[in-house]
């Protein structure tokens, strides 16, 4: 296995933990939350840069990386939805904004046309995931939830405009497998 996927991998592998230590203590929990979702967060980044510097792209890669980014997400976006923090219509709006999204991947795919991911796409993840880190951070100052939820109304908009992106670019591939 590359490097890059196994820094994918191991992002999946810090979810679980995430969860564990949200619910061995919530007040405690959460002080840790945001370190390790930062960790997280960065194995995201290098894995993209090393699979694209040394050409280590593999078709795991293309599918454990979205897979790991929606799942950390989508965990601690549940996690921020359960300590009350984020409102859950927030939660809904983005989770299905990846079903619909992966569900026009599969109909693309079965017309031989692989999506890659858009400008829209990464920036909606970046903001998404900057906003997280600040909303995790809430116990050591109330501000970083304030500034964190603000965030996190952009990325929600980016998120909105990235999947109307997704269906336009689409919209041929879509209407022709009904």
């Amino acid at each position: 296995m590359s490097l890059p996927n196994k820094l994918s991998f191991m992002r999946v592998l810090l979810v679980p933990v995430l969860v564990v230590i949200y619910y061995l203590n919530i007040q405690l929990g959460l002080m840790f939350l945001a370190p390790i979702f930062v960790i997280a967060s960065l194995t995201d980044f290098l894995d993209g840069y090393i699979a694209r510097k040394y050409k280590l792209v593999t078709t795991f890669g293309k599918f454990i990386d979205p897979l790991a980014d929606k799942l950390l997400v989508m965990a601690t976006l549940l996690l921020l939805n359960d300590a009350g923090i984020v409102p859950m219509w927030i939660t809904i709006i983005i989770m299905s904004r990846e079903f619909i999204v992966t569900g026009i991947r599969l109909i693309t795919v079965g017309e031989g046309k692989v999506i890659a991911a858009s400008r829209l796409g990464k920036l909606k993840t970046a903001t998404t995931m900057i906003a997280l880190v600040l909303l995790l951070m809430y116990p050591y100052d109330i501000i970083f939830a304030t500034i964190g939820l603000y965030i996190l109304y952009v990325g929600l908009a980016i998120t909105v405009m990235s999947l109307v992106d997704y269906y336009l670019k689409n919209k041929k591939e879509i209407l022709d497998s009904i």
